[in-house]
């Protein structure tokens, strides 16, 4: 059976992969497997904007792949960029089999806010089956509530639900049908 693989990068910890691997399964119908964690790779870092790319963390995902592998997503804890933008959430290669996402800017305490496991768990579940909905083809949404709606803050993030809209939820069945 096909499975979505999650691969820890650097500093996630264990709460926070379960409930990944929850929402996955809840979302997608597919039983993800989490793998042992890997090193983010060093080349991916832009020393002056201290923060790492996130296109060069997806070439070196592919390669993590397993066989049985529908799809494989890096999970990590370093602040993303790509160049056309100050940040990202994260990215995936859409129509791929990749994509990655960070928690750095997806905590509370990135904002001055206290600590807050559960509301970290909700949002990195709402960008991580929004990056995989990408992987099979869909575009960003309309629908400032649809999980596949583009989050430039953490307040669209918020605002967004953890699922799909109706439009979305339709592409997204056959999509996940037809890969696995």
């Amino acid at each position: 059976m096909p499975r979505i693989y999650i691969l820890p990068l650097d500093g996630v910890g264990t709460y926070i992969l379960d409930r990944i691997a929850k929402g996955v399964e809840s979302c997608f119908h597919l039983s993800p497997a989490i793998l042992p964690a890997i090193t983010v790779p060093p080349d991916a870092l832009d020393a002056s904007r201290r923060q790492y790319h996130s296109t060069v963390i997806l070439r070196r995902l592919a390669a993590h792949l397993p066989p049985d592998g529908l799809r494989i997503l890096g999970i990590t804890n370093v602040d993303l960029y790509v160049p056309r933008l100050r940040f990202v959430f994260g990215e995936a290669v859409i129509h791929g089999k990749v994509a990655v996402v960070s928690i750095h800017r997806l905590r509370p305490e990135f904002y001055g806010q206290a600590s807050d496991n559960e509301l970290l768990a909700e949002r990195t579940i709402k960008e991580v089956i929004h990056e995989l909905g990408h992987t099979f083809g869909l575009q960003h949404c309309l629908n400032p509530q649809c999980v596949m709606f583009f989050s430039n803050t953490v307040q669209d993030t918020d605002r967004k639900l953890s699922q799909f809209c109706e439009s979305c939820r339709v592409q997204i069945e056959d999509k996940v049908t037809t890969a696995s």
